[in-house]
């Protein structure tokens, strides 16, 4: 695998280039609004000023006042829909600005400016918690950069969840095609940023989209609406036209505006549940725009497109028609012109039933359509990990009976830094056999197990892999990295161990797929005999089980046990002391080399640490 410093050097080129021109452009929209903002108080004080000196003044040319204020106002009122486009426009170009930071921060591995996502694992999830899926320098945090919850939801699934072999497949070639396509993936983001419902707010839209309507199912009542407009606004013609010459309206009015009132906590119900989120539609409305706008060869990404099609009525038409019933709902916020409108022409009537008619024609889509976009958004996401690391290979993951071993050429922990990160060959399986990998502290034998883990959940999502090359089974992935004592669950470190390495042995009857186990120091904490027995018990039955998997240890007597020698497939790293000054200093190569480790360098790290070592057998650390 090439040097991914080298390799991602066209990314970082490409969003620090967008970086600045959506800076630059935020700016000079900013400044804009800005000045648009000051012309708006002055074109409505200026036409306020006006007429009321018309009104007031007995001035011989009052009429050309008014003019003048009108004018003023008219102005007034062009700026502001204006101002709210110009709004729009920076906010769209801060949210790309803040994407390609983040871009930025990620092949960097800063994290520190990386966004924590609330994403979360259920507790005593197999393998999260061991190789930080969630939180600060999580994978989560290097896959995901904002989005809609529920996108942000299904790429959160796709990594605690293996797919199948051939949605694996299906996943890579959509990935593979969004990679180079960095305009559609981020502005899908930024449009998910400027405006997007929340999960609770998603959850209640698309239960009433699917719920029965109230109104419109009761034709006596929408008729009788009808009918009562007809009349009022036929009776206020009729007198216009000097046709009759009493207020015959004024009874109907009255009728419309009792029942407004009895009826009102209903429209409004109405209105909460199908507008859940104040101009939210608009963006979706984009964001569906934007999937569709695409001719795609890859096969999930054409059925994402036809899933947004229901009855020749596409998603993002269907979303900007609620966004504009959503705007004559809108009246209502308007407290002085929403009551004469309303008595005279039941207004909310009729927006409730224009809106319970796209409840019929879409409302049953509406959940297809949510769950589309979650799952492009999450295979977007992947895309920029494909785009981030071109030098990073798509796993095969094998789908024919017999396949049985995990082969990784230049395997490397995908959350180190490319300058930091080394890359090895990894092989583990077939079953009946264990990778036993040995060495000093700190030498990378916890890093080792944690690339294998985190490259494997990538490769069952889907993704890309911090690898040259990468071929395995389907497997069910358990771990015994970082065990953690409880004192709310009143559980010691040790019992945590013992239920940890539970779940494991049990998870290994359960299969198909195998099992994939990696250990780390199994059972450290206890004494050395009773540790070397369990582990050579726990070993024994994994082995005569469908099961692959690699372990840890300082305990290289476990290579030699009579019944596990022949299952052990050794490999080791090593450190390298170097003179320095007045003593040595000791650096490592986190290169794998086959065979058992020769060396150990816990009492010269306390040496080096300045802690005085009190050996009265020096001849045993020979």
């Amino acid at each position: 695998m090439t040097d991914d410093s080298v390799a991602n050097g066209p990314a970082r080129t490409v969003y620090a280039h967008r970086q600045a021109v959506h800076a630059a452009q935020q700016q000079r929209l900013a400044d804009r609004s800005r000045t648009i903002a000051y012309l708006r108080v002055a074109t409505f004080l200026g036409g306020a000023a006006l007429l009321v000196g018309a009104v007031t003044a007995a001035h011989p040319r009052s009429e050309w006042l008014s003019a003048a204020g009108a004018m003023l106002l008219l102005v007034f009122g062009a700026l502001v829909t204006y101002h709210a486009g110009v709004e729009r426009r920076e906010r769209r170009h801060e949210a790309l600005r803040r994407i390609n930071e983040i871009a930025l921060a990620k092949l960097a591995r800063d994290w520190a400016r990386v966004p924590v996502s609330p994403a979360t694992a259920p507790p005593s999830h197999a393998y999260a918690e061991d190789l930080d899926l969630f939180g600060r320098a999580s994978l989560f945090a290097l896959l995901w950069s904002g989005g809609t919850e529920m996108g942000r939801t299904r790429l959160a699934d796709w990594v605690l969840q293996p797919a199948a072999p051939e949605q694996v497949r299906a996943r890579q070639g959509a990935i593979d095609e969004m990679a180079p396509l960095i305009d559609l993936r981020q502005e899908v983001l930024a449009a998910a940023h400027v405006g997007a419902l929340e999960s609770h707010q998603a959850t209640r839209f698309v239960e009433w989209a699917e719920e029965r309507p109230w109104l419109s199912v009761c034709p006596v009542a929408v008729w009788a609406i009808r009918g009562l407009t007809a009349a009022i606004l036929s009776l206020i013609v009729l007198q216009v036209a000097g046709v009759v010459h009493e207020m015959f309206w004024i009874l109907p009015a009255a009728v419309a505006f009792i029942v407004s009132n009895l009826l009102a906590a209903k429209v409004e119900h109405v209105f909460d549940r199908a507008f859940a989120q104040h101009a939210v539609f608009r963006h979706y409305a984009k964001l569906f725009r934007l999937v569709s706008s695409v001719p795609f060869g890859s096969p999930l990404l054409r059925d994402l497109q036809a899933a947004l099609v229901t009855d020749h009525h596409t998603a993002d038409r269907q979303m900007a028609r609620l966004h504009h019933l959503m705007e004559l709902a809108d009246l209502r916020r308007s407290a002085l012109v929403h009551l004469p409108v309303q008595i005279l022409t039941l207004w909310d009537f009729h927006v409730v039933l224009l809106v319970e008619r796209w409840q019929c024609r879409a409302g049953r889509a509406v959940r297809r359509w949510f769950d589309t976009l979650a799952t492009f958004e999450a295979l977007a996401a992947l895309a920029a990990l494909r785009f981030d690391n071109p030098s990073w290979a798509f796993a095969q993951v094998a789908a024919e009976a017999g396949e049985d071993v995990l082969d990784a050429t230049q395997l490397g922990h995908p959350l180190l830094a490319p300058g930091v990160r080394v890359d090895n060959d990894v092989r583990i399986g077939p079953p009946g056999t264990f990778l036993l990998v040995t060495g000093s502290n700190m030498s990378g034998k916890s890093t080792l197990l944690r690339a294998v883990g985190v490259n494997v959940v990538l490769a069952q999502a889907g993704a890309p892999v911090c690898a040259a090359r990468m071929r395995l089974p389907p497997v069910r992935l358990y771990t015994s990295i970082r065990v953690q004592d409880s004192l709310e669950q009143g559980v010691s470190f040790f019992m945590a161990a013992v239920k940890r390495l539970k779940q494991v042995v049990e998870a290994a009857g359960q299969g198909p797929p195998m099992l994939l186990y990696l250990l780390d120091e199994v059972l450290q904490g206890t004494n050395t005999a009773e540790r070397q027995i369990a582990v050579r018990s726990i070993l024994r039955h994994l082995l005569q089980r469908p099961a692959i998997g690699a372990v840890t240890t300082h305990d290289l007597m476990l290579a030699a046990t009579p019944d596990l020698a022949a299952a052990v497939q050794a490999v080791h790293f090593t450190e390298h002391l170097e003179p320095s000054g007045a003593g040595a200093s000791m650096t490592f190569d986190y290169r794998l080399r086959p065979g058992l480790a020769t060396s150990h360098n816990a009492l010269k790290l306390m040496e080096m640490m300045g802690l005085a070592v009190d050996d009265p057998d020096p001849g045993a650390r020979s």
